[in-house]
């Protein structure tokens, strides 16, 4: 399918901004970056959720969304590259997930590149994970049903934290996971996926404090050699992200490692559509999927 209209619209928006693959991007433009990202997500649509609380999860900053009737948890890890992207920016999707899912979501505001790079990220949401853990019989919620959700870099996020964290993670969603340093899928070709390949190589270096990083399974789960152990798994693909082709190869991986995946690809879509309804039609038809997939399967 072509590029759908609103993703048209949406590139033309985002083109205005800065890149990370401007000359002399460095520490002080990351740091900006982040002020104006924050201001942006102030300006969002936020509902409404019947609690919502910052928590200490054993040194680790976190909100928590409960709505009313709540039975299960999300441990939501943001995208952004690793380096970008807080509690705030994915305040408002936080809010969207908690309330279409009707499940209690736990957002990680976990340590971020380049000031704290790889393992820092990944060691911080299994504590996240396990404080959720010792407190669900407390918060109402079934320890046996808990599932992790991340889109982007937060979608390589959710798997490792599910890879890791066996007894703890029943199911996890991967919004258009970033998982493939080597950024060598075909789909790296497209000039109009709201991510290039020079963009995602920059995220890499910062989040990989060691060339030997780059192939670690903790840091690339695209090379984990555990996949078929992971839970029930949800790959969410939007056609023209540069992300496609690895993320439609994650799912043949666990599937050929005898685990149990299931992939949506939202045509005419780009990386970054899931959580701006403001723009895109379908991230409300996203976030309805992935709800009726979580209840299929936890």
């Amino acid at each position: 399918m072509t590029l759908h209209p609103q993703a048209v619209h949406a590139l033309e928006l985002w083109a205005a901004g800065p890149s990370v693959e401007d000359p002399g991007f460095d520490l002080d433009s990351v740091t900006a970056m982040r002020r104006a990202q924050r201001v942006a997500a102030a300006a969002e649509e936020h509902e409404p959720v019947d609690r919502v609380e910052e928590v200490d999860a054993d040194g680790v900053p976190c909100r928590l969304f409960v709505p009313a009737g709540a039975t299960a948890g999300l441990v939501f890890l943001h995208g952004g590259g690793f380096a970008f992207g807080d509690l705030d920016t994915h305040d408002a999707q936080s809010r969207r997930l908690a309330n279409r899912t009707g499940r209690a979501v736990l957002a990680v505001d976990y340590r971020r590149p380049p000031e704290h790079p790889f393992p820092a990220a990944p060691d911080d949401v299994d504590t996240a994970a396990r404080w959720l853990a010792r407190h669900a019989a407390e918060l109402s919620l079934d320890p046996a049903r808990s599932a992790t959700v991340g889109d982007s870099a937060g979608g390589n996020l959710a798997l490792v934290a599910a890879l890791r964290n066996r007894d703890l993670v029943a199911a996890c969603a991967l919004v258009y996971p970033f998982v493939d340093p080597s950024t060598s899928g075909a789909s790296y070709a497209a000039t109009d996926g709201g991510l290039t390949r020079g963009e995602a190589q920059w995220y890499w270096r910062q989040y990989a404090a060691t060339p030997a990083d780059l192939v670690d399974a903790d840091l690339a789960p695209y090379l984990s050699e555990e996949l078929g152990a992971a839970p029930p798994t949800y790959v969410l693909v939007a056609e023209h992200d540069v992300l496609a082709d690895e993320d439609r190869e994650l799912a043949r991986r666990i599937e050929a490692a005898g685990g149990s995946v299931e992939v949506a690809t939202f045509d005419g879509m780009i990386h970054g559509f899931w959580r701006h309804p403001e723009l895109f039609d379908a991230a409300e038809e996203s976030l309805v999927a992935l709800t009726g997939w979580l209840d299929r399967t936890v």
